[in-house]
């Protein structure tokens, strides 16, 4: 394929597993790749952004069958809820791919032969440990526990032993070739400790690696040999292949093939920077520019997870402040490399300082005495002055570390460095005293002067944020009255001087209204899925007695009981086949939800639910009274 051209730029985000809930350290990870893609369509770039959803494994598997429903409908679900979210957060992707879909699962499928083919791709059989949460197979230098299971290093949970027939990567071909590439390639993982944590673990050696399953059959079948399924990880990484057209639009792929960067959190740093670049070399494809290992945002410093319930769902402050602050809070608090704690009090601190005060305040008062002096239009002022001059000079200072930072990625520092310019208008117009100058009729110009510039400037620092906080910097060129999207101006032909005279000011009300934290903590409580006491005494539970039992036909998990709730039988359905037969359940006692709404599971309605809890190889286990509990006694 023909070398691509540098004026195109193709990024990517992880894609997401389906089995997860949108979270902030989703958003993270899509709001960082979607402000360096608008970074660089400012620099002249042609650009392709690919996000999208991992929906193939055992977890989806497992997850879909406890619920009752087809994989495919779990993850449709799921896709929905991501997609709503990047509308939300403002997310420009050009490219949403699934797993699932033809032009992926084939792609794959041609690849895969191709490997086997050339005997990079053998059949042998897997004994080890496996753990689920993570799809991954488990190191031998992992020590065994007591229970004679071994604990993931990655997201702790217990992986059990499993052996089976599989087909194997030669991963262990590719240790030289790997280390030549990170030797020859100092930028190919970023930042700089993550390279030589990869580097210490390729030199360590590399064994080969697994990549089908036969027990798992929600996957991507391998070809002419239907009982493998292709494991996840073979199948989720070459996503970046196919999402860009390879096997299906040449066009595009060979427009923008190799990717730029793949922006990924660190805990999949091994996946993308080992396994990744070791499949492309088997196949001959030109490797990636780097691979970006972000840091995690933690609550109660632990990584978010929905099986360690501290997610922090996006909607609950995007509903209460907008897009862009929370946007500006995620890149500016912290550099992308390192973990930040998210917390209430700096998220708040945050809009209540850099934005309402510094930036909103500067934005809504130059405005108003614009506005106020002038009729909201300047037709005439004074030359500039020393300190005029200071302020334009201080422009160019500011563009060119912008500009040096983001082409690093480091766009916390870009903030950093357009709020040290923010800062200096602010004083600039507090040294001027424009509000004294307009008592005197013969300072009229000079006042004029200075209230211009300040809007030039403003009229830039909008520029600067807007790859961060695009509608607040479209609205902020709009109530200068700039006829051209941001967009539409290039980043190396900004000047401060293109502010012309004339243009007609819009008024405006506070960008980013203060926020008290009581408050917002009292808007948050009200859409959390908090009980109160009178709802909870709404709840029918009861002490059942199961009086039938039947494992329902076609299914894994689902168990049909008749249960007596103390001189009612009601019907249930349960997904705790797994865990326990059906005819040993019969006579046992659990708590029964006897006032849910009846629903349909199976085509078979279900009028109760009985309490579980779930554990976290997504297996049910079930809380029984003895004997000596009547059947129906009220639970409280």
């Amino acid at each position: 394929m023909a070398e691509k051209s540098k004026n195109r730029f193709y990024i990517t985000t992880p894609i997401y597993y389906v089995n997860d809930i949108p979270h902030i350290g989703h958003a993270y990870t899509t709001i960082i790749t979607d402000a360096i893609c608008r970074y660089k369509k400012l620099t002249g770039n042609e650009v392709f952004f690919l996000t999208g959803t991992d929906e193939h494994g055992q977890k989806i598997e497992k997850r879909a069958e406890a619920k009752g429903i087809k994989p495919i409908e779990l993850a449709d679900q799921v896709v929905g809820r991501f997609k709503n979210l990047w509308k939300a957060l403002n997310i420009s992707y050009d490219y949403f791919i699934r797993t699932t879909q033809s032009s992926h699962e084939k792609g794959v499928q041609k690849i895969f032969q191709k490997l086997k083919d050339k005997g990079d791709i053998y059949k042998g059989v897997y004994e080890g440990y496996y753990c689920v949460s993570c799809e991954n197979f488990i190191s031998d230098d992992i020590p065994l526990e007591k229970e004679g299971n071994k604990i993931c290093p990655d997201c702790g949970e217990q992986a059990g032993k499993v052996s089976e027939e599989c087909y194997f990567f030669k991963l262990s071909a590719y240790q030289k070739p790997l280390l030549d590439h990170y030797k020859k390639n100092p930028h190919f993982i970023r930042p700089k400790s993550r390279m030589n944590e990869i580097k210490s673990f390729v030199e360590q050696g590399l064994k080969d690696l697994s990549i089908t399953r036969t027990t798992v059959k929600w996957g991507i079948p391998v070809p002419d040999d239907p009982d493998h399924s292709i494991y996840v990880w073979f199948d989720a990484l070459h996503n970046y292949l196919t999402g860009i057209g390879y096997d299906w639009n040449p066009e595009l792929y060979n427009k923008f093939w190799p990717p730029d960067v793949h922006l990924i959190g660190k805990d999949i740093l091994r996946f993308h920077a080992v396994f990744w670049p070791a499949f492309l070399m088997a196949g001959g494809f030109p490797l990636p520019g780097t691979v970006f290992g972000h840091g995690w945002w933690l609550k109660d410093k632990t990584k978010m997870s929905k099986s360690k319930g501290n997610v922090l769902d996006p909607h609950l402050i995007l509903d209460t402040f907008g897009t862009d602050p929370l946007r500006y809070f995620l890149l500016r608090e912290i550099p992308i490399g390192l973990d930040g704690n998210f917390s209430h009090e700096g998220f708040i601190h945050r809009v209540n300082s850099d934005l309402a005060n510094d930036l909103g305040n500067l934005v809504q008062r130059t405005l108003t005495m614009i506005h106020k002096y002038f009729s909201g239009k300047i037709i005439e002022m004074d030359d500039e002055n020393e300190t005029d001059n200071k302020l334009k000079a201080e422009f160019i200072t500011c563009k060119d570390k912008v500009t040096a930072s983001y082409e690093e990625f480091a766009i916390n520092k870009a903030l950093e460095e357009t709020w040290v310019y923010i800062n200096l208008v602010n004083k600039y117009l507090a040294d001027s005293e424009p509000w004294k100058l307009a008592k005197d009729e013969s300072k009229k110009k000079r006042l004029a002067r200075i209230l211009f510039q300040a809007a030039a400037a403003i009229r830039t620092i909008a520029y600067f944020v807007y790859p961060v906080m695009p509608e607040s910097a479209d609205k902020i060129w709009a109530l200068l009255g700039e006829e051209k999207s941001i967009p539409d101006q290039s980043f190396a032909e900004l000047e401060f001087e293109d502010f012309k005279l004339g243009q007609k000011i819009q008024r405006t009300k506070p960008l980013f209204p203060r926020v008290e934290l009581k408050d917002f903590l009292k808007e948050e409580e009200k859409k959390m899925d908090y009980l109160t006491f009178d709802e909870f005494k709404k709840m029918d539970l009861r002490v059942g007695e199961i009086i039938k039992a039947e494992k329902v036909e076609g299914t894994k998990k689902l168990i049909k009981m008749e249960v007596d709730i103390g001189g009612e039988t009601r019907q249930m359905i349960s997904g705790i086949a797994d865990t326990y037969e059906a005819d040993d359940l019969v006579g046992k006692k659990p708590i029964i939800i006897a006032n849910l709404k009846p629903t349909i599971i199976r085509g078979i309605e279900s009028q109760a639910m009985l309490l579980a809890a779930e554990m976290k190889d997504g297996s049910a286990i079930v809380p029984f009274f003895g004997d000596d509990v009547p059947t129906g006694s009220k639970v409280k």
